[in-house]
């Protein structure tokens, strides 16, 4: 039975509405202004909550903005209920991210219609959709199905990279967003000199490509299929109808867009401070967490000399060296071009 919280400082109404919530089915909690309301979504987690707007105590923007502001909250599925129908106070509602708006008085297969539609969006949303081509095929189709949206193309330009071969270059205008159905592949920045410098790297299940598509500019990286790759592109009218038509899809797909951003932001920083030892560590360490599968019990990867210096910001020579320390300090093994790490946790251990 799905919990909806009711935020209503009118005792009629509060008691009216849940009624008629019960009758529906629904297991329903009530406050009766907006602090309550908010420590009940907090300890009670339920599937929906609908909340006045005019309130004592805490008006019913100020509990979207409390919850929305909290991560176990944020995703609860929230519809105003309100007397005033200004066109102004839609507007901000819906831009502090409420889902729905209903006016009083409402009939009630008017408010029943809109929990069910904003119930059955937010099972889709939560569903973990595996990070795979079908997956993201089911997340798509699922997504759709949500607003009926149209002219969505069904087609998935799917193309075949071999090791080393050009993905997009920096300054070409992006037609859609990627996805990687099998292989690695690496992002890079070129200075004036042609020097490069690695900023990102993906493995199977990840999207790239997108931040210049939302951006509405021409690529400022470069990728490159780092070995034989499978990568479907999920063309722009897609990821914008999906993207903009929906708050609820909007915000699962920018979660998983997301993923890389801090992680890109801490490894600037240390490529600012740190010492090229620690930094060829580092670079070692991400590439075992980036790739590593489940159940090996040691990480190997046949990566070319001049891709780690890349990847850590300094000449192939330098990594050269600081790979053969390595190698006499028994972190690592090499055996031509590929690398193996004999002991993961000195690696990150190891003092700048």
């Amino acid at each position: 039975m799905k919990k909806i919280l009711l935020i209503e400082d009118n005792k009629d109404v509060r008691e009216n509405t849940s009624e008629i919530l019960k009758l529906a089915q629904y297991d329903v909690i009530t406050a009766k202004n907006g602090k309550e309301g908010v420590e009940l979504a907090q300890s009670d987690k339920p599937d929906l909550i609908i909340c006045d707007i005019m309130m004592p105590i805490l008006d019913g923007h100020g509990v979207l903005h409390m919850l929305s502001k909290n991560e176990e909250t944020s995703g609860i599925p929230f519809i105003f209920l309100t007397a005033k129908a200004e066109r102004s106070d839609f507007r901000k509602g819906m831009e502090m991210g409420a889902d729905d708006y209903l006016t009083k008085p409402f009939d009630d297969v008017e408010l029943l219609n809109a929990i069910e539609s904003r119930l059955k969006k937010n099972e889709i949303l939560r569903r973990e959709f595996t990070k795979n081509i079908q997956g993201i095929d089911d997340f798509i189709n699922e997504a759709k199905g949500i607003e009926s949206l149209k002219k969505v193309s069904e087609s998935r330009d799917v193309r075949i990279y071999k090791k080393k071969d050009s993905i997009y270059k920096e300054g070409s205008y992006p037609k859609g967003i990627y996805f990687i159905g099998k292989g690695k592949v690496k992002i890079y920045k070129s200075n004036d000199f042609g020097k490069e410098l690695i900023t990102e790297l993906h493995k199977e299940g990840d999207f790239f490509g997108y931040l210049s598509l939302l951006q509405d500019e021409v690529y400022s990286s470069s990728a490159v299929a780092m070995d034989d790759c499978e990568i479907y592109m999920i063309p722009k009218e897609d990821f914008f109808s999906l993207l903009y038509k929906n708050a609820e899809v909007s915000r699962k797909f920018i979660e998983l867009l997301s993923n890389n951003l801090r992680e890109n932001e801490q490894r600037l920083i240390k490529l600012a401070y740190n010492s090229v030892r620690k930094r060829v560590a580092e670079a070692l360490v991400k590439l075992s967490d980036k790739y590593k599968k489940e159940g090996d019990v040691k990480f190997s990867m046949n990566i070319s000399r001049e891709d780690l210096a890349n990847m850590v910001g300094t000449a192939t020579e330098t990594v050269i060296r600081t790979l053969s320390d390595f190698k006499d300090e028994d972190y690592i093994e090499i055996a031509g071009g590929t690398i193996t790490i004999l002991n993961y946790d000195k690696l990150v251990k190891l003092k700048n």
